[in-house]
């Protein structure tokens, strides 16, 4: 085989040196057939990405039960006993929005991919897309089970290795365009084994080989008070990689949106790799949910604005992620209706018309960025890129440090009431 391979490589160099390239021929691979790169104008507003009622009736249907005689481990139970009466009280969480999303692709025919350290039941125990039987540890994967020609599901516990499963399913995502192929590191931090993969082609692929990939990274990430290792899935590596529209940066605070999200990485009639930073509090955080109404209709909201706001804002507070939470309980505890909390859902590409009308609407106010991250990490630095869109941008964050974070819980609260208070002062 070598010496058949190293005659090949010699006949095709004689070739070339002959000037004798043989005509190249259409292959057989049609699945990128109707796929256009993107234009800018492309991510001015996403498309409609809600699901009709029946169909997510079906999918929550799949996902929440088990073939009779099926023993399942109790905890477990109790998990789809509690995604049942989310679906059913109308506050769906984030496990629901994820497996809704899954689910509602696999029914119109499409594929999902999904690998990891720990994906079949999430590093935070919020998943279980596959339940076991307690006594014979046999699987069963209700996202299978959805239609009769529905798309195929597959998912899979990877080993220890980023850089190698990265690579593979970033090279599965080239060959797949109509396949959901995503890979989740166990916590966010946890990518720096593939940084390689990162730099080398999810961030300048489409530049340098003409090649999309609708790959998606989660990466767990967010501020607990839980220690340096686990913090932070640095965004500031990915922001310095973002430019010219060449992935998709979003860190979501709302279950919808990351249904929608998830849908639109299909619905485009484009590729682009998404890099979203996941929460890991805000996965069973009660002020975390979504109606069912909020899938059905709607699309991706890359900016969202301040629903409680009154006749004269002085103050708008940008943010993106889980701090939005503590900063709206503050704003209402503290009744400032003249600050708005603005949610910056998706980072790259930058949503500069929707900022545009934001700022206008509150025309005159002051603008500041918070952020739980230190002032050297998370997105200030990428910001200030577009200081002539904001203007005048006030930071507001944890000061420089060579550490993600402290490894003192206490001193974790004291600087998270430390941030929250300042986005309020004058």
């Amino acid at each position: 085989m070598i010496d058949a391979y190293k005659q090949l490589l010699s006949d095709r160099f004689n070739n070339v040196r002959q000037k004798e390239i043989p005509a190249r021929k259409k292959g057989p691979h049609t699945d990128w057939n109707g796929f256009e790169f993107a234009s800018a104008e492309a991510f001015n507003e996403s498309p409609a990405t809600g699901v009709k009622k029946e169909i997510l009736e079906k999918v929550v249907k799949a996902i929440n039960s088990t073939p009779s005689g099926m023993q399942v481990i109790k905890k477990t139970q109790k998990v789809l006993d509690d995604r049942n009466e989310a679906w059913k009280s109308d506050k769906l969480d984030w496990a629901s929005a994820e497996l809704l999303a899954y689910g509602s692709l696999l029914a119109e025919g499409k594929n999902v991919r999904f690998t990891g350290q720990d994906v079949i039941r999430g590093t935070f125990s919020h998943r279980h897309a596959k339940i076991f039987d307690e006594r014979t540890n046999e699987a069963y994967c209700g996202l299978e089970f959805i239609a009769p020609t529905q798309g195929k599901v597959s998912i899979y516990n990877s080993l220890l290795s980023e850089y190698a499963v990265l690579g593979f399913e970033f090279g599965y995502s080239w060959c797949t365009p109509n396949t959901l192929t995503m890979w989740e590191a166990q916590f966010g931090d946890f990518s720096n084994g593939a940084q390689i993969m990162i730099d080398q082609y999810i961030s300048s692929g489409e530049v340098k080989w003409q090649l999309m990939s609708g790959l998606v990274m989660l990466l767990p990430h967010g501020h607990e008070g839980a220690g340096p290792e686990h913090s932070s899935a640095r965004p500031e590596r990915y922001l310095q990689l973002a430019a010219d529209n060449n992935m998709v940066l979003a860190n979501c605070t709302t279950p919808a949106n990351m249904f929608h999200l998830l849908r639109r990485q299909l619905v485009w009639n484009f590729r682009k790799p998404a890099v979203v930073f996941t929460p890991k509090s805000l996965l069973r955080d009660p002020r975390c949910t979504s109606t069912k109404e909020e899938f059905i209709g709607g699309k991706f909201q890359e900016v969202i604005d301040d629903p409680n706001t009154g006749k004269k804002v002085t103050r708008i507070i940008f943010c993106t992620g889980k701090v939005y939470y503590d900063l709206y309980e503050k704003k209402i505890s503290d009744k400032r209706d003249d600050v708005a909390v603005v949610r910056l859902e998706q980072l790259h590409p930058m949503p500069e018309g929707q900022i545009k009308k934001i700022l206008a609407k509150y025309k005159g106010a002051e603008c500041v960025w918070v952020q739980e991250e230190p002032s050297n990490m998370g997105y200030w630095t990428y910001l200030l890129r577009y200081l002539d869109l904001f203007g005048s941008f006030k930071l507001i964050a944890r000061k420089a440090n060579s550490s993600p974070a402290t490894g003192f819980s206490n001193v974790h609260k004291k600087e998270q009431v430390e941030i929250v208070t300042k986005a309020f002062s004058k």
